[in-house]
């Protein structure tokens, strides 16, 4: 059987799409292929001049627009000035391994951006949402520990690996608990996550340290191409697939491959770290999810 890619994307005309992150690597990707098909694709980023180069390249004409997931204010503005049904939000952008720094909020930055960000969006959209919500996360959600006692790294020494692994790991609680109340609500919206494998992107040249020589390197002889990094993601955001549904790639380890449904680990199926995740999300977000 030939294995799914981008020209097996089915027609998206008449769709719209918001994707966080899409001035670049896979988010980039994932918007030139919607578009490609067909769809109207909302390119909310934080640099516009940048977010206005990648449309340029894209076919169709994608807006663009700012968002800055490290500011709730952004995030507000943003979903306030978004205009009438959204068919799919792709939960895309990310920082990964960086130094400690804070979001405008406080909030520690890779939870705060991978995270809370993208949970407050949700939040704000989701009376406008029709199909679906693609959350992006990562295999490192494997080394991830949900610190509800602590989520922004405000005692003890900061370290930036579990920090990110944390966040990840939010991502897929995230997609669960929101399947969960989706359905107890009786929502046709569907919740879906997927992760890219070991894709060469920006996002690993942003730790400020040999990290990011050595990770270039990776990029050059080991990882997959943004393309097929962004694979998966567009197979949940298209596919006919059930309410929570995981999307990696099909080779070993997951590392690089096409789409296939994947496993996560026991830690992002525990339906009570879910729920207080949840909780204290709404409660330093200030943001209360509706559902009708």
């Amino acid at each position: 059987m030939a294995k799914w890619t981008a020209s097996d994307i089915p027609d998206q005309t008449g769709r719209t799409v918001v994707i966080t992150g899409a001035n670049s690597g896979i988010g980039a990707v994932t918007a030139r292929e919607l578009a490609r098909a067909g769809a109207k694709v909302i390119i909310a980023c934080r640099n516009l001049a940048k977010g206005e180069a990648a449309a340029a390249t894209m076919p169709g004409t994608p807006e663009v627009r700012e968002l800055d997931l490290a500011d709730l204010s952004s995030i507000r503005a943003f979903a306030a000035k978004l205009d009438g049904p959204l068919d799919i939000l792709i939960n895309n952008a990310g920082v990964m391994a960086l130094p400690l720094r804070r979001t405008a909020d406080g909030f520690e930055m890779q939870i705060g951006t991978n995270h809370l960000g993208h949970f407050a969006l949700t939040g704000l959209l989701l009376d406008r949402i029709t199909d679906r919500v693609v959350t992006v996360s990562s295999g490192a959600h494997r080394m991830g520990r949900i610190r509800l006692d602590d989520l922004n790294w405000e005692t003890g020494r900061y370290q930036r690996w579990p920090a990110y692994a944390q966040s990840k790991l939010a991502n897929l609680l995230f997609t669960y608990e929101l399947a969960r109340r989706l359905t107890a609500a009786k929502s046709p919206v569907k919740a879906l996550a997927a992760h890219p494998g070991y894709a060469a992107t920006n996002l690993q040249s942003h730790t400020e340290s040999v990290q990011d020589r050595i990770m270039a390197l990776g990029n050059r002889i080991l990882a997959q191409s943004a393309d097929m990094g962004a694979l998966p993601t567009l197979y949940a955001a298209v596919h006919d697939l059930p309410s929570p549904t995981y999307i990696g790639p099909d080779r070993l380890f997951e590392n690089r491959g096409h789409p296939k449904i994947v496993s996560s680990n026991s830690a992002s199926r525990d339906p009570e770290t879910a729920r207080r995740l949840w909780d204290l999300s709404e409660q330093l977000t200030g943001i209360t999810y509706t559902f009708a």
